[in-house]
């Protein structure tokens, strides 16, 4: 019988694959700091249900593939530092500052701090006010900015982590098989999170808007869950740092389900990045975009655009 809560070492090839696979699903189904934010994120923007499946394939077989790396190493006895403390706090701090660069990118520099890493500055069409101007003021992220949040997400540390590098991996009858746990694991996060994916971006079509309006929401709410819940996860990552404890806090469920036994600073950037951030922003574009509907039209002559 496969034992998702506490698996047992030794177990033959099949039912350890197995349970890797399970335990990626219960990983993609669960509110996992490194999975649901960067999904919600990209799949949203990506204003199509086939987008958001492709964004949400992207993120998780380069997660996938950071998995049977780090699988590999543990069964080679090389993964010790995956486990140390303050590994998390440092991936919050990387994952943080790439999702606050695509949320730059999302939203053309909008924002107080403007990042000109690869790209030109690009001005809006209007301040955030103006209803009689509404025009797309934001993109959609570009899809390869997924499989960077993706291998970088993968380095974060969990229960789920920990019992692969500790329990499933060295496992495997032999050093060609040390990776096959991790790319389990990440299949089976893969399988849930592409759906999620293609459900988010499918979302993003039903807004009752027009085309131009119902994309500049889903593009503008996918930068603002990029950019803010970024820095969430720097100031975490950083607070995890100077105080490592925070890390370790949480409120016990009594749940045998990984991710809901303990309610943690991970569930709290969860509900801060979907729920607090990207919720609400795609609740307030909608109203916004309702508001402009009801304006009257414009007399006379259109007004010239200014570069």
């Amino acid at each position: 019988m496969v034992n998702l809560w506490n698996p047992a070492a030794g177990m033959a090839v099949g039912p350890t694959l197995l349970t890797a696979f399970l335990l990626g699903v219960v990983h993609g189904i669960t509110p996992d700091e490194h999975t649901w934010p960067i999904t919600f994120s990209y799949a949203i923007g990506s204003y199509s249900t086939r987008g958001g499946l492709k964004s949400g394939l992207l993120f998780s077989l380069a997660f996938t593939v950071q998995r049977a790396i780090a699988s590999e190493l543990a069964y080679l006895s090389l993964a010790r530092f995956l486990t140390r403390p303050g590994v998390d706090a440092v991936v919050y701090v990387l994952v943080g500052a790439a999702m606050a660069w695509a949320g730059s990118y999302a939203l053309h520099h909008r924002h107080a701090l403007h990042l000109h890493l690869f790209h030109r500055r690009e001005h809006a069409a209007g301040p955030d006010n103006d209803l009689e101007n509404w025009a797309p003021r934001a993109r959609a992220p570009r899809p390869a900015m997924a499989l960077l949040h993706g291998f970088i997400a993968g380095w974060g540390v969990g229960a789920f982590a920990t019992i692969l590098y500790t329990v499933l991996a060295p496992s495997m009858p032999g050093p060609a098989w040390g990776w096959a746990p991790g790319a389990a694991f990440g299949l089976g996060t893969t399988a849930v999170q592409a759906a999620a994916g293609a459900a988010f971006g499918a979302a993003s079509r039903q807004l009752h808007l027009s085309p131009d309006q119902a994309a500049n929401v889903a593009f503008t709410t996918s930068g603002r869950t990029l950019w803010w819940g970024g820095w969430a996860f720097v100031v975490a990552g950083i607070l995890g740092l100077i105080f490592p404890p925070v890390m370790q806090a949480g409120i016990t469920t009594g749940l045998h389900i990984h991710n809901l036994h303990t309610l943690g600073i991970g569930f709290v950037l969860v509900m801060v990045t979907v729920l607090g951030v990207g919720v609400g922003s795609l609740v307030r574009e909608v109203r916004r975009a309702a508001r402009a509907n009801r304006l009257p039209a414009p007399v006379g002559p259109p007004r010239p655009h200014l570069p």
